[in-house]
């Protein structure tokens, strides 16, 4: 679609309330159409408060504002990878990634309400969120029209960079928050923040150019460690030292403790993007990293190793299904399916101690579905006997044995490769 096919009409526009957001919805009502800017709470620590978007679309020529509530979806998300373990390409915790699904489907929803059938958003042509907020979209109502003004000759004709957008806005008086000497800019949810582009473009420039929001350096946090007291039941965690909150708020109060002893902050990370290039990003995720580790103490307890071979690979699935988009097709709710039968066993009270940047293990108690007990014990207690493992090892030195006398291993001394 381009901005000709939308004259007259009315779209929903998902609306952060950042730079791209106000030029693209003031430039669209430059060219009639009728924009209702619809943004999500989902907790964004960046913001003072979602009335302060409002006045922001608002004053750049929307016709509608709308609020979606969705701090407790995003937390609902959250939960589904700490038990799933997806953290895209070993470092990652997927906070956009969940952020753009809980966005969409608010987004969804609210036009239906208003019978609106068009959607549009700002994600540029080169990243991930244009591909994640298309195919989530279409996968809720594929009846659904996706205008992205950064895939339009029109848009991309006026404006081609950040400094354009800032030279418009400060052309029309919209008011926004950017300014020319921000060296990188942020997306922030509930889950964690991501900072990218800029400065950060270059590997050039350290991690610490970034000044964290959710949390401090390592070298800034205190010099004396905290512990903390997790309690989970059937893969939720239901209490922090023991008082009872609900998810969004055990979010909230972990965010805080993790992030003041620099869990999650700064992760730098080169990572694979969907479209087929490389990009940057220096990551905040204090809760996320906090508990998804407390919960990866409680897995090691309970599952034996058929399972943990197969979660593993659940894992690597659903992390890359989530970080491209496909939270909810058939391959998604299978593998999610298959995690919720490991979350049902995840009872157990974990408790860890944080401290300039690390997590570690302090001990777990009442493990309902514990596999560990005496018989792994290099002491004289539990039923596994010594003796027992001659036998064992018979059998298994055979196939080694036969593999030996048919010249298919290698000798002592020999480093030759087979040909």
């Amino acid at each position: 679609m381009n901005v000709h096919d939308l004259k007259g009409k009315r779209i929903a526009f998902a609306a952060s309330g950042g730079l791209d957001s106000c030029t693209i919805t003031h430039w669209l009502t430059a060219q009639g159409v009728k924009v209702v800017c619809m943004t999500a709470d989902l907790g964004q620590p960046d913001e003072a408060s979602v009335d302060e978007i409002k006045s922001r679309m608002l004053a750049s020529g929307a016709e509608d504002f709308v609020s979606l509530p969705l701090q407790e979806t995003i937390a609902e998300l959250g939960l589904k990878v700490v038990q799933a373990q997806a953290c895209y390409e070993g470092r990652y915790w997927n906070t956009t990634g969940a952020g753009r699904q809980a966005i969409v489907q608010g987004l969804v929803g609210e036009m239906h309400k208003r019978d609106l059938s068009i959607m549009s958003h700002g994600a540029t042509g080169r990243g991930n969120d244009q591909v994640r907020f298309q195919i989530i979209a279409t996968m809720l109502d594929p009846d659904i029209q996706v205008y992205a003004p950064w895939r339009d000759a029109a848009f991309l004709q006026r404006f081609s960079g950040r400094q354009q957008m800032i030279d418009y806005c400060e052309q029309y008086g919209i008011p926004v928050k950017a300014t020319r000497g921000k060296p990188y800019s942020t997306d922030a949810n509930l889950l964690g923040l991501t900072h990218e582009g800029g400065l950060l473009e270059a590997l050039q420039t350290p991690a610490d150019l970034v000044i964290p929001i959710m949390g401090q350096w390592p070298e800034n946090a205190p010099d004396r460690a905290t512990t903390i007291e997790l309690r989970f039941e059937k893969g939720r965690p239901v209490s922090l030292d023991g008082k009872t909150l609900p998810l969004p708020l055990l979010f909230q109060r972990l965010n805080l403790v993790a992030g003041r002893h620099a869990i999650g902050i700064g992760l730098h990370m080169v990572e694979n993007r969907f479209v087929g290039v490389k990009s940057r990003g220096i990551y905040e995720a204090p809760a996320m990293e906090l508990l998804a580790t407390a919960y990866a103490f409680l897995t090691q307890i309970v599952l034996d190793r058929r399972a943990t071979e197969l979660f593993a690979g659940l894992s690597d699935y659903l992390s890359r299904q989530l970080y491209q988009g496909y939270w909810q097709d058939l391959g998604s709710r299978m593998a999610r399916a298959a995690i919720a039968e490991t979350a049902a066993l995840m009872t157990g009270t974990i408790k860890v101690s944080l401290y300039r940047g690390t997590v570690r293990f302090v001990s777990a108690s009442d493990v309902a579905h514990s596999l560990f007990n005496a018989d792994g014990s290099m002491e004289a207690e539990g039923s596994f006997d010594h003796s027992d493992a001659e036998g064992l090892l018979r059998v298994l030195t055979l196939s080694a044995r036969t593999l030996a006398r048919a010249g298919q291993t290698r000798g002592v001394g020999d480093s030759s490769e087979f040909a």
